[in-house]
């Protein structure tokens, strides 16, 4: 399912999207209806409605594109939203733009997600604090990564501090708290409810030369949840530590937001 601001897309509509790949999206899991975090979701495309196009957003019609997509379904799925403007052309990108919102949808993961085992690589994103559209060197990361026979790529700066991975933010845990790494990395939405879920955490440089101190590590997401990492490089960690399912326990307590 695709529809532009309310109505069902056109290819003509998508070429600009598909060709000039410029804009910024949000995506989230959506269980009968009830999201978590949504406020968050919809303040990161006001947020970044400002910043990639210098233009203001109206989050309640976003919502109510989304409410339209979802419809009557009461399963698990994910949508995402993606704000662009079909007009824009990569000659005169600087023209006024007049954003337009994109709502598709597709099936959700398995629920709790399988572990991963990931491959460093050095790479930052460009304005790592925007969901844009640009993916191509996180996809070619985890291509790189996947055909070298890990499941993905997590990323990191010249000097080997670990910052994010390409759709998922990463946690650790030190044997008495969660460390974040403290680098530039997109404020995913699953890891900001944890945040304020589970204080026992804390913001900190992770080299990969840390790596033998940390007790587990985990990916976080919209569409994962809490996934256990079980190896980065050539470093095991464990797939069931208590550490995650005091975080799932706590993720599943958050108050999901009605659409």
């Amino acid at each position: 399912m695709a529809e532009l601001d309310g109505v069902a897309v056109t290819s003509e509509q998508l070429q600009a999207l598909a060709l000039v790949n410029y804009g910024h999206f949000t995506s989230m899991r959506v269980d009968d209806r009830h999201v978590r975090g949504l406020s968050h979701h919809l303040d990161r495309l006001v947020g970044d409605c400002r910043e990639v196009f210098d233009a203001e957003l109206d989050r309640d019609r976003v919502r109510a594109y989304v409410r339209h997509a979802v419809g009557e379904r009461l399963d698990s799925f994910v949508v995402r939203v993606t704000v662009f403007d079909p007009a824009l052309g990569v000659g005169a990108p600087g023209a006024v733009a007049h954003p337009r919102v994109l709502v598709t949808t597709r099936p959700a993961g398995s629920w709790p997600p399988d572990p991963i085992r990931v491959r460093s690589a050095e790479y930052v994103r460009d304005i790592p604090s925007v969901k844009h559209v640009g993916l191509f060197g996180a996809v070619m990361r985890r291509r790189g990564a996947q055909e070298a026979g890990f499941d993905d790529a997590v990323f990191t700066d010249g000097a080997s501090f670990i910052s994010e991975g390409p759709t998922w933010n990463i946690g650790f845990f030190d044997g008495e708290r969660v460390v974040w790494p403290n680098a530039e990395v997109l404020p995913g939405v699953t890891m900001r409810l944890l945040r304020e879920a589970y204080h026992e955490c804390v913001t900190a440089p992770v080299n990969l030369a840390d790596l033998g101190n940390m007790r587990a590590a985990f990916a976080t997401s919209t569409t994962v949840g809490v996934r256990p990492v079980v190896g980065i490089d050539d470093v095991e960690f464990p797939a069931d530590h208590a550490v995650f399912d005091r975080l799932r326990e706590r993720y599943e307590e958050i108050p999901p937001e009605r659409i």
